[in-house]
């Protein structure tokens, strides 16, 4: 396959940090679905340095190519080609033991992550963990300045979009069955939300 590869500064910056999150919440997973793989970046990064884990991209039709170039010039053996994956539409037909997803939830309009979380158990085996890493809001306010502005450039951007609360995003998380272990400060006020799936 042949093009330039896309390319995000913010993924280099930010994936050494949630690596560090991943090396510990993923240490005993097997099957990992990323939700919204974007550039491809971020699952080189992780699949290299876990090579214990089947890493699953996926995104929208648009967004494979790219993330077709990266995997192939990764040469990992863990990282199957990319899927299709609209939140609205069809998932894939397979079972996985973690989750990630990497600023999404504010792109996508609330109904839409609404939609993300009520089809996560369709795909996740009983003991999942489900880690989220973007900027959150709490108790209804912005963390920081710089939040504040890009929510509304996100919202002028796309009226839908913007910071989620971090109290309505664990509402979701709490309605099919997990429990938040950890919430960790990243940088350029981000957070890294991890969930375990309690077996019933």
């Amino acid at each position: 396959m042949t093009g330039t590869k896309p390319y995000s500064d913010a993924c280099d910056r930010n994936q050494g940090p949630i690596l560090e999150v991943l090396r510990e919440h993923f240490a005993d997973r097997r099957r990992v679905l990323e939700v919204g793989s974007g550039t491809g970046q971020h699952a080189v990064h992780f699949a290299a340095a876990l090579p214990q884990l089947i890493w699953q991209t996926s995104d929208v039709a648009a967004a494979l190519a790219g993330i077709r170039l990266w995997l192939e010039e990764s040469g990992l053996s863990n990282l199957p080609p990319p899927i299709t994956l609209d939140v609205a539409g069809q998932w894939p037909d397979a079972r996985f033991d973690a989750v990630f997803t990497a600023n999404t939830l504010h792109i996508m309009g609330w109904s839409e992550v609404q939609t993300l979380f009520a089809a996560l158990p369709r795909v996740l085996t009983a003991d999942a963990v489900l880690a989220v890493y973007g900027p959150f809001n709490y108790d209804g306010r912005f963390t920081s300045a710089s939040n504040a502005s890009f929510d509304e450039w996100l919202k002028q951007r796309s009226p839908h979009s913007g910071i989620r609360d971090f109290a309505a995003v664990d509402a979701l998380a709490r309605s099919i069955g997990f429990t938040l272990v950890e919430d960790r400060p990243m940088p350029a006020n981000n957070r890294t939300l991890v969930w375990r799936r309690t077996a019933p």
